[in-house]
């Protein structure tokens, strides 16, 4: 049997039970393709999973298993029922939601997209997850001139996204994040307000610039979160996407309502609109509209180096492994 490299998960904790070593090589079934992978990508998500915070698509039964959720890389077999003329396609997929940490995974035929000619393979990657959820926050939201959008955790791999989107459809964009270099790089991404969110008199900060805000992008959730409520305009909206602080802010409804504010906890899409989602965003970044952020690049055997420096808030913008 062949085998190539991957990285296992034999127990759920820190990052160092994340460990590389041999696996059997993945066969395309019917109806499957087999990816050699050039980049896998890596989310805060899949650090909880890992950390045994969130649920496991595996389960606690799948143990041990291989990881990852998001991969690009070259078609290099068919299973039956596929066209052979896939191979040699450039292209990213979502794995079902494990086997992407490995030099090889076989996946569903119909999942792939093929990657638009003058996009690289790892921005292609760093758009698989963070572009189809970047897309459906804005559409959610639907900002336009003169909206007054506030973006938590802009220096991440879905906020940058988040700033380059609103700034292009009109926003005034009010930037949130936790260091100098993270607040450099959204000002080069169009944020005309860069505000260090660590500091307690952030929202003084934003309230003397700018003075309310229509929208809210919630990528941390918790007492930023919560502050970033509190800058919102009567009517505003508050599209909640991420928590990194561990929980979404504590908000109440009825405290919302009041106020006329709309909460939106996280963003649902079928596959169907992921799909459509991910190819919008390969065609911005095509187009040279949308560029993805890539801060760091980990070798595969370093996958828990790379959930560790995620879980540190020690990352920016898109993290990738190279197997």
């Amino acid at each position: 049997m062949a085998c190539m490299r991957a990285v296992w998960l034999q127990e759920f904790g820190a990052p160092e039970v994340l460990v590389a070593g041999e696996a059997p090589e993945p066969v395309p079934g019917d109806g499957q393709v087999l990816i050699e992978v050039e980049f896998a990508n890596v989310t805060f998500v899949e650090t909880q999973i890992r950390a045994g915070r969130f649920p496991s698509p595996m389960g606690r039964s799948g143990l041990p298993s291989i990881p990852g959720n998001g991969v690009g890389g070259v078609v290099v077999a068919t299973g039956s029922g596929v066209a052979p003329a896939l191979r040699g396609t450039r292209v990213v997929s979502s794995t079902g939601g494990s086997g992407g940490y490995a030099e090889r995974v076989a996946v569903d035929a119909a999942g792939v997209i093929e990657i638009p000619e003058g996009v690289g393979t790892d921005t292609a990657v760093a758009l698989l997850a963070d572009g189809r959820t970047a897309m459906a926050l804005i559409r959610a939201a639907k900002p336009g001139a003169g909206t007054r959008v506030l973006v938590e955790a802009a220096g991440g791999g879905v906020g940058s996204l988040l700033v380059q989107l609103a700034r292009r459809a009109g926003a005034t964009v009010i930037a949130a994040a936790g260091s100098a270099h993270k607040l450099e790089l959204t000002r080069t991404l169009g944020a005309e307000i860069a505000v260090d969110y660590r500091s307690p008199t952030w929202t003084k900060e934003v309230r003397a610039a700018i003075g309310a805000v229509d929208v809210v992008f919630d990528g941390v959730g918790g007492a930023v979160g919560r502050s970033a409520f509190e800058l919102l305009d009567k009517g505003g909206q508050m599209v909640m996407f991420g928590i990194a602080a561990g929980a979404f802010p504590e908000i109440d409804d009825k405290e919302a309502a009041e106020r006329g504010v709309t909460l939106t906890r996280g963003i649902s899409v079928s596959p169907e609109l992921a799909r459509e989602l991910t190819t919008v965003a390969l065609a911005e970044a095509a187009a040279g509209r949308l560029t993805p952020v890539i801060g760091q690049r980990f070798p595969l055997d370093k996958a828990a180096v790379a959930h560790a420096e995620m879980e540190n808030r020690a990352t920016v913008g898109k993290t990738l492994l190279i197997p």
